[in-house]
């Protein structure tokens, strides 16, 4: 099979039935310079909207094409004439090759450890669950929230106006956060990981086209179907799932993990072995990243965004982006991706980046709190994409020099105190408790409370109350959203509406911590020095080459100046193994499915004979 990219396709070639057919199979013999005819299969590898001229909006793509010719010498004879031509776009295709997974349960080093414990069923944890129980480790999965069908039925009665269930909400249950949004499998990360996820999130039930999509997403109302099936995967394969289960301790004896205590609901604690735990919980599970702090875990302050959602009318986002063609079935709903770097505010010694995050088109504002008396805001868009409305977090950079303290938790002080804010502002104001802030971006620009849009009738399920967003923003936040909103408008027409509404406060877009880890994927005690580290030990896990000194040391030492070229530094081996984004590895849906599959392929690569 031939590869052909980069192939300009009309709008009407995205619609379904034989003329659309007909435009692909045309375009592609063009390309090969052949009779469509002698094209007997295409396959669509990938595409992508390119409206960079609002006159010719169009698609581009990469097609599979398979070429006529009765024997598989004569139809690769006409596939390498096709290649000598030389076209630059054209190429042998390389198909898929599935995710191989190690047997490794019978490993005598497995069959002498306690089985693998992973902690979260967001992305990562459900992920790396998958490919350890594939692997024959027989994982124990713990997750503090309900399955997703009870974990439903609290996020809707939440939003309905009941009480916070602090255990199973938007943050916590089956799926992570990420249940609860656009569903976007886009990354800036170039993983070899990317397309094994794409394949098993196909393989669980979701739609082939996200294997084509230069935009893959899946929607919340197909998620919940999705994670309950890789749920079963991992159950079938000898894993066990166990909800409502939170990880309430760590032990640790000469450097490495022994047990872990868990916590069920009635509530009962359990000290169960353990010697190698994959902390894959979200980055909203604060209490779990204190019990790791009070473990002696290394971890470390890490910079993140903070800022509102802003929610325009989607027809104003399809106007801006697509021009004349915005109305083409063809086309969908219209998203866009904006960044900017502000010049250095007073007192500042370098200028804040302020970006779009996790835009939802024809999506929701989504009631995110975990914590009680504070208001989190988030976004999420269904598979159809047809709301009335688009938004998207409009967040500002913040760092450690913005934190109060050197406590590697100080930045989830800084988002606690924003969330109380909003809920004490909407309260201040006449609203319901958990009902968000919100003010149009006109009043806002113009320090005025104001009132109502007359174009955005905010999403927020459990209602707004109309106030002055600066009473519940950093100062340094509100100023740098004023500086870059009319700046981000002339890139997007319209992004600055006056009648565009701003919700408070988007605090979770992702981690303010990171658990140090090694090129082994573990983390490392913050007491572990080289000599603390046992020698023995160390030799026994690695086999050096004849000569060769071991000397075990800290991920986070470099090997010292002069130190003699036969030394192998190595990195301790906890038995914790940080994953996702909640320790710092990721930021999204995509990154963290990515780091699971990694941080198990590590642990399960650790555990075959040698």
């Amino acid at each position: 099979m031939l590869e052909i990219s980069n192939l300009a396709l009309p709008l009407d070639a995205g619609l379904e039935g034989k003329q659309a057919e007909k435009l692909v199979r045309r375009a592609a013999a063009r390309a090969l310079n052949i009779p469509p005819n002698d094209i007997t299969e295409i396959r669509l590898l990938k595409r992508s909207v390119d409206a960079r001229k609002k006159h010719d909006v169009h698609f581009v793509a990469t097609l599979g094409v398979e070429l006529a010719g009765g024997a598989k010498a004569e139809a690769a004879a006409i596939e390498a004439a096709a290649l000598r031509k030389g076209a630059a776009n054209v190429k042998a295709h390389r198909p898929y090759e599935p995710l191989r997974v190690p047997q490794v349960g019978d490993s005598p080093q497995a069959q002498n450890e306690p089985r693998p414990i992973v902690v979260g069923t967001g992305p990562a944890g459900l992920f790396c669950a998958l490919y350890l129980a594939r692997a024959g480790l027989r994982p124990l999965v713990v997750e503090r929230g309900a399955a997703v069908d009870e974990r439903m039925a609290a996020v809707d009665a939440f939003n309905a106006g009941e009480p916070l269930d602090p255990h199973t909400n938007i943050q916590y249950g089956e799926g992570g956060a990420g249940t609860f949004s656009d569903g976007k499998l886009t990354t800036n990360i170039k993983s070899p990981w990317a397309q094994h996820v794409l394949h098993l999130f196909v393989e669980a039930g979701a739609p082939e086209e996200i294997l084509w999509q230069a935009k893959p997403h899946i929607g919340t109302d197909l998620l919940v179907d999705i994670v309950r099936n890789i749920r079963k995967q991992i159950e079938q394969a000898g894993g066990e799932v166990c909800f409502k289960t939170q990880l309430a301790a760590l032990h640790f004896e000469n450097g490495h993990l022994t047990q872990a205590e868990i916590t069920q609901p009635e509530p009962v604690t359990e000290l169960i072995p353990a010697s190698r735990v994959v902390l894959a919980c979200g980055h909203s599970a604060r209490d779990t990243f204190e019990l790791v702090r009070d473990a002696g875990v290394h971890m470390e302050q890490k910079p993140f965004s903070v800022g509102v959602r802003i929610e325009h009318p989607q027809q104003l986002i399809n106007r801006s982006q697509y021009g004349k063609a915005a109305d083409h079935p063809a086309l969908g709903a219209a998203d866009y991706k904006l960044s900017m770097h502000l010049r250095p505010q007073k007192g500042e010694e370098q200028g804040r980046g302020v970006y779009t995050f996790c835009m939802c088109p024809g999506g929701e504002v989504v009631c995110a709190a975990s914590e009680p008396e504070g208001v989190v805001v988030n976004g999420m868009s269904r598979f159809a994409r047809d709301g009335q409305n688009a938004n998207s977090a409009l967040l500002v950079g913040v760092g450690p020099e913005d934190f109060d303290g050197e406590d590697p938790l100080a930045g989830i002080k800084l988002q606690r105190e924003m969330e109380q804010a909003a809920y004490r502002t909407a309260i201040a104001a006449g609203g319901e408790p958990y009902q968000a802030p919100a003010q149009t971006v006109g009043d806002f620009l113009a320090h005025q409370a104001g009132g109502p849009s007359k174009q955005v009738k905010p999403t927020y399920a459990r209602g707004v109350a109309w106030c002055d967003l600066h009473e519940c923003l950093p100062p340094f936040v509100a100023r740098a959203m004023e500086q870059a909103l009319p700046q981000l408008d002339r890139r997007l027409h319209g992004f600055a509406d006056p009648q565009a509404v701003l919700t408070g406060v988007e605090t979770r877009s992702s981690s303010p911590v990171r658990i140090v880890r090694g090129k082994n994927m573990q983390a490392q005690l913050a007491a572990t020095s080289a000599s603390d580290c046992a020698q023995v030990d160390a030799e026994a896990r690695v086999q050096a080459r004849p000569g060769t000194q071991v000397q075990a040391v800290p991920e986070s030492s470099a090997v010292a100046e002069g130190q003699p070229a036969n030394v192998v530094a190595l990195e301790p081996e906890t038995g914790l193994y940080p994953c996702g984004e909640g320790a710092g590895y990721a930021g999204g849906i995509m990154s963290a499915a990515c780091d699971g599959l990694r941080v198990a392929s590590a642990l399960v690569e650790s555990l075959r004979p040698e």
